[in-house]
This record gives C-alpha cells, sequence and structure tokens, in this order.
C-alpha cells in the first residue's frame, strides 16, 4: 500500500468517526408559555459535527413523547398551539443530531399557554425581535445582518443603527445584563473604528468579519450618508444611556463620541452647495448624484449635520437643501392632511427611521409638527386598508400597514398609491407606528398574532410580510424592519429613546438653528370617520379663466354622492353631479364649471346618509 493511499484511507476514517460520533444531550433547555404558542430555547451543542435538533412533545403530561419538528443549528424552536391553547399544558424533550446520529434527549421541560394583554403582547413582541440583533447579530462585528436568508456576513449600517437601540432596549428590560449590552456595544464600537469610511462616513453594507465595503450597486461603494446617520442616531442614544462612571463605559462613549466627530458632513455638500448629498465614491465621486431633498427617511441627516461639533453644516441647508422643492402636500386622504412627502405620505417607514431618537412630539417647523403628519399617514393606511379599493385579501381594520419589505415577487416598496399596492401587508408598518395611532395599531398586533401567527411568527418575532392573495408569508426578517417594532414600541411605551437621544446637548441647539418652534397642535376632528368620505378641491383659490376644478375623493366605504355649488345665500348656482355611485378608495376627477363671477362661492357634496360637507370655493 503505497504512503498517500495509506493517509487518504486515514483521512476517511476519520471523517466516518467523526459523522458517526454521538453528540452530547442538549444542555440549559427552558420552555416559556405564551398565549398561542409555546417557545422553546437552549444552550447550542458545543460539538462542532451538530447539524440541527429534533424536538419531542407531550400532551399527556409525559407519558409518551411523539416528534414535533426538526430545526437547524439555531438554539431555538416554536410549537404554535392556536386559540385553544390557553391554559393548554405540554412537556418537551431536545435531542442534538450529527448526520444520522442522534443523541440522547434532554431533561423535560414543561409550560403551559396563557390569555395575555395588550401590555404583554408588546413586551412579547419586542423581546423576541431584540432576538434578531442579540441572538443573530454578526458574531465578529456584533453588527446586525442585512437579512436573515442572505449572505450571513453582509451587515447593514443603518440597521445596525436600529439594532442598538434594540441593545438598549434589551438592557432597560433586562432581557440581557447591563454588563453583556456593554460588551457588545463595545465589540460594535471597536469594530466601527476601523472598518471602511469615507471622509468618516460608513458604506450602506460591509463585510462583518473585516470591516470592507461591501457594494451596494455599482457606484455605490462608498460613504452613504443616511445609513450613517441612521447608525449615528442609535450611537448618540448609547453614549447617553451608557452613561455610569466605569472603565469599560467611559472607554465606550469615549470612542462613540470619536465616531460622530470624525462625520464629515459639510464634505457631503458637493463642493459646498447648498443641499447634501447622499453618496459619494472614492472611485466614482458624486456619480449616484442623489441630493437629499425630502420628505422620506432621511430628516435626521440634516439634523445630524447641523447638530456635529467638528464638521457642521449651516442650519440654513435645512431650507435650502431638505425642505427645497416640492416638498409640501396639502392633500387630504381620508380625512387626513399628510402635509409633506409624496401622494399618501410614501411607504410607512417615512414616519419611522428619522424618529427612532429623534423626538417629534411638540414641535414644528415651517411646514408642520412631524409627530401629526407621522400620526397621519398611519391614519391614512389603516382608512386605506378598511376601504381596500382593489379588494385585496385580508385588508381590513385590523389588517393594514404598507411599507418597503420583501414580497412574493422580490423586495419592493409598497403604499397607497394604487400601482405600489399589490395586497403585501408588513407587519412593521403598522407595529412602528405604535406611538403615533396605537389603537390601531394594537388592533393590529393582536390580529398578526392571534390570527396570522402560526404563519406569521417564528423565532424573531413576526416575519418581514405576507400577502393573502398569493397565499405567501416571507421566509425572511430584515434588520431595518426589525429595528423600528422594538424601538418604536418602546417609544410609545417609555419614551426612552427619544429622551436618551434628544437629552445630547448637541440636538435642541441644531433643531433652534433649523428653526423648529414649540408647538402643541390639537387633535384633528375627521370628517371621514363620521360621514365615510372626504374630498380636497383644486385649485382653491381658482383663475378666473380657468373653467376646470379638481376634486380628490377619499371613500371609506361605498356610498352615493351628489355635489353642487352654492352662493353664500345657500341658492344652487351649478350642480356638478347628483346621486353617483362612489366605490371605497382615493381617485381624483375633473368637473367643469359654467361661467362663475369672481367671488366666494360654496361647494356642497353629501351622501345619502345625511353626510354634508361644504367647502369655500374662491374664484379671483
Amino acid at each position: 500500500m503505497t504512503k498517500a493511499r495509506f493517509t487518504l484511507l486515514a483521512l476517511l476514517f476519520a471523517n466516518t468517526c467523526t459523522e458517526a460520533q454521538t453528540p452530547s444531550a442538549p444542555g440549559g433547555v427552558a420552555a416559556t408559555g405564551y398565549e398561542q404558542h409555546i417557545e422553546l430555547t437552549w444552550q447550542p451543542n458545543a460539538e462542532p459535527n451538530v447539524t440541527g435538533y429534533k424536538i419531542y412533545r407531550s400532551v399527556n403530561g409525559g407519558a409518551s413523547f411523539e416528534f414535533l419538528k426538526q430545526v437547524g443549528k439555531e438554539p431555538i424552536a416554536t410549537d404554535w398551539t392556536g386559540d385553544e391553547g390557553q391554559n393548554l399544558s405540554r412537556k418537551y424533550k431536545i435531542a442534538a443530531l450529527a448526520g444520522a446520529s442522534e443523541s440522547a434527549s434532554s431533561n423535560e421541560v414543561a409550560a403551559t399557554t396563557q390569555a395575555m394583554s395588550d401590555e404583554e403582547l408588546l413586551e412579547m413582541t419586542q423581546r423576541a425581535t431584540f432576538r434578531y440583533f442579540w441572538d443573530y447579530g454578526h458574531p465578529v462585528s456584533g453588527l446586525a445582518r442585512e437579512r436573515s436568508n442572505g449572505d450571513p456576513n453582509v451587515v447593514t449600517t443603518g440597521g445596525s443603527g436600529f439594532g442598538i437601540m434594540a441593545i438598549i432596549v434589551g438592557a432597560e428590560r433586562g432581557w440581557v445584563t447591563r454588563e453583556a449590552a456593554v460588551d457588545r456595544m463595545i465589540q460594535i464600537a471597536s469594530f466601527l473604528q476601523f472598518a471602511d469610511r469615507f471622509h468618516g462616513v460608513f458604506p450602506h453594507w460591509m463585510n462583518g468579519t473585516n470591516g470592507n465595503v461591501v457594494p451596494f450597486s455599482q457606484y455605490d461603494n462608498g460613504g452613504d450618508l443616511v445609513e450613517t446617520a441612521f447608525l449615528m442616531q442609535g450611537l448618540l442614544a448609547a453614549r447617553e444611556y451608557f452613561d455610569q462612571n466605569t472603565p469599560l463605559e467611559s472607554a465606550l462613549r469615549d470612542v462613540i463620541t470619536g465616531l460622530w466627530e470624525e462625520v464629515e458632513w459639510d464634505w457631503y455638500r458637493k463642493n459646498n452647495s447648498g443641499v447634501l448629498y447622499w453618496h459619494w465614491s472614492p472611485n466614482y465621486g458624486w456619480q449616484m448624484n442623489f441630493a437629499l431633498r425630502g420628505f422620506y427617511e432621511a430628516q435626521i441627516v440634516y439634523i445630524l449635520a447641523a447638530a456635529s461639533p467638528t464638521h457642521p453644516v449651516p442650519a440654513s441647508l435645512y431650507q435650502t437643501g431638505w425642505t427645497s422643492g416640492n416638498y409640501a402636500n396639502n392633500s387630504i386622504h381620508f380625512g387626513h392632511k399628510i402635509y409633506c412627502g409624496p401622494f399618501g405620505g410614501g411607504p410607512m417607514f417615512f414616519a419611522h427611521y428619522s424618529y427612532l431618537g429623534f423626538d417629534p412630539r411638540g414641535k414644528k417647523d415651517a411646514f408642520c409638527n412631524y409627530f401629526v403628519r407621522n400620526r397621519n399617514h398611519a391614519l391614512i393606511q389603516h382608512a386605506y386598508s378598511i376601504a381596500n379599493p382593489k379588494n385585496h385579501q385580508g385588508y381590513s381594520a385590523d389588517c393594514w400597514g404598507l411599507t418597503s419589505c420583501d414580497g412574493p415577487n422580490g423586495y419592493s416598496a409598497h403604499d397607497i398609491y394604487p400601482s405600489n399596492d399589490d395586497g403585501t401587508i408588513s407587519p412593521t408598518a403598522a407595529l412602528s407606528s405604535m406611538p403615533y395611532a396605537p389603537q390601531e395599531c394594537l388592533a393590529a398586533l393582536r390580529h398578526f398574532y392571534r390570527v396570522r401567527g402560526e404563519r406569521l411568527w417564528s423565532s424573531y418575532g413576526f416575519l418581514d410580510a405576507f400577502n393573502l392573495n398569493q397565499n405567501w408569508f416571507a421566509p425572511s426578517y430584515l434588520a431595518i424592519d426589525q429595528g423600528p417594532i422594538v424601538a418604536m414600541i418602546e417609544n410609545y411605551r417609555t419614551g426612552l429613546l427619544w429622551q436618551l437621544f434628544m437629552q445630547n446637548p448637541e440636538i435642541a441647539p441644531a433643531l433652534q438653528a433649523i428653526g423648529f418652534q414649540a408647538d402643541s397642535s390639537p387633535a384633528e376632528e375627521v370628517f371621514v370617520e363620521k360621514h365615510g368620505f372626504d374630498a380636497l378641491v383644486f385649485p382653491n383659490p381658482l383663475p378666473a379663466n380657468n373653467a376646470v376644478l379638481n376634486l380628490e375623493f377619499s371613500i371609506l366605504k361605498k356610498q352615493v354622492l351628489s355635489a353642487q355649488i352654492l352662493d353664500l345665500e345657500g341658492r344652487v348656482l351649478q350642480t356638478l353631479f347628483r346621486d353617483r355611485a362612489m366605490n371605497a378608495g382615493v381617485f381624483q376627477e375633473q368637473v367643469r364649471l359654467q361661467n362663475l363671477p369672481r367671488g366666494v362661492f360654496l361647494l356642497e357634496i353629501k351622501n345619502e346618509m345625511g353626510g354634508v360637507m361644504a367647502k369655500k370655493l374662491v374664484v379671483e
């Protein structure tokens, strides 16, 4: 026998022995009963050959066990019990797998399901979602992986900012110790010190092992100012939270301050222009050429850029850049004014990302109070789902929320604009709106868990999205969707992250310089909720030589409407339409006026149930 052949046989024998080696039984097994499911966790086996785990369940008090399911290497599993599961007791055992070899079973554990209050559902949702960032965080960098079904080495800058906020919540609520949270934050901050930066700005994606940029697209292989702002929002909240006078927490604060002060916001003005730019690449320069003009998710960029202690931009860039151009949007949908942004507000994440730390309550700029704006955005989406103009499966008062997320045809931005609504609902849209519209958001939480949970709930809380038209449920989690759930529910419950971020000494002066003022806008009276319809009229004032009037209707439910023009004494001058059947939805139409003279008139719209709307119409 040759030496080479002998060596090969020895290797084969060693591999065979490794594969056949029976692993040890899992330890640290625990079971927790919730309302509709029982969650199992355990310590992952140390043996490198473990490929997964088998779960065994007993429904007769441990007299006998049956195979329930097999899971992968993650030490967590869910047993969905359903509506009948209240006060339902189960026992479990777990065995580790190494190829065809199965370990002895673990010790038995038991749990019982129980009815849960809204507060308990919120705690359950936050804690499970937090695990995406804690248990599934990248093992080297500690940063948030981009998604659960992608390259496990790709970490996301903005999503990591959201994840840092989730870690703060986890420490505050005792899901992990403060000491463990500090250790993780030091891991993250230390890694960021040596990761790729471009004039202090991080890329959209990085390799979580070495910190090298991972191109987001061909020309996007450099700095991403928006993603960096989301990261800084989280880091600045952490700088305030970890405030103890210990060597580790003091060092952490120093590193965060260094990262914050090294961001060259002023470089991203592109040659001192009056607007900030999203991207810069050492290879392609300003090739992406994306000027940050709102309204969308990036408002926090201008706040932080004005607040920078080392590389600030003039506060006036908020006006010359962010709010310049086509910023205002005075349209009203389902009775709710949107103030700024696209058609019906855009995907719901526009109301989340900049507000995980920036508290929009009690203040306004020249355009609006952004808490009111974001509240209206959520209420528009809620009303749209009730109206359901495209007759999608499942849409209702309890099942709503359109945003950018995974879908049956890939990742896409979803909102109420008809061409962007394919029936895909994402839990993060409603759950991350909790501070704005808690009644509607809590109803969605109950529905997602109690009605859709068997297919929608998994190891890290609610999966990314679902589409009942196609009987499709996402197999994935995304960091940018998971993070706002933890953070915004916490802001609803305690305001913790708003308080932490806003107490950074740089923020208040920046907001004042930008032009924010105190505001106590009252809750609006919503005509549509009482009468089921609303209408926006434009242009108004109407030029005398313009005989065409535009009407935008928001119809909550199918009904019959009539419209006419009156003078100020109530005389009918023109009937625009009578007894017209209108379907639910948001749509526009034009009506032609009959030689109205200059003056002030009334446009009266009424339905068959007695709802009457009168709007002042001015002809110049």
